[in-house]
């Protein structure tokens, strides 16, 4: 399929923690979507390789939380390093989305930003610099349409794909119940 500018890409991270300046990313994933939210092709999902003496300063609410979803052990036993990951997601999007088309799509995106900022630098100038935040959606709903908000239910895997498949869903819900047009 060729590229086309108004595709979107979405992505989540997984990370030992939410300092930008400290932690690391341990899992990334992308889909891509046309404009009207409907998924053209999923990305790699790639657990990144992180040493033990990393993974130990997580603290308590990640140690349990990527330990019971298993994505402590796939880093562990990962041979993809963060440059790997970083140019087989560009190559996916590559084929998808021409750089700097795509606004930054998923569910309080900046702070993957940062990340990317730090550790991938060519994944985040892929991208536009604008973002496509549901979680601004979301906390405008809360305030205005309260009804909405409380109409659309997440998991929360916290892994990185289901977490871009939910954000897709959750903005086609929005889109039903708000933007009407």
């Amino acid at each position: 399929m060729p590229q086309d500018p108004n595709n979107l890409i979405w992505i989540d991270l997984e990370m030992t923690g939410l300092d930008t300046q400290r932690d690391e990313i341990i899992e990334i994933a992308t889909v891509v979507t046309d404009a009207a939210l409907n998924v053209i092709a999923e990305g790699p999902v790639l657990a990144i390789h992180t040493a033990d003496a990393v993974l130990a300063k997580m603290d308590d609410w990640n140690r349990r939380q990527h330990a019971a979803s298993g994505l402590a052990e796939r880093v562990r036993h990962s041979e993809i390093d963060l440059r790997e990951a970083e140019q087989r997601t560009l190559a996916f999007l590559a084929q998808h989305v021409p750089e700097g088309a795509s606004p930054m799509c998923g569910n309080s995106i900046c702070q993957d930003r940062r990340f990317l900022a730090r550790l991938m630098p060519r994944l985040e100038r892929y991208f536009h610099y604008r973002n496509l935040d549901v979680s601004t959606i979301k906390e405008l709903a809360r305030r205005w349409a309260p009804e909405v908000a409380a109409g659309f239910g997440k998991t929360a895997s916290h892994l990185a794909l289901d977490d871009v498949r939910e954000s897709i869903r959750e903005l086609q819900y929005y889109r039903a119940c708000l933007f009407k047009f």
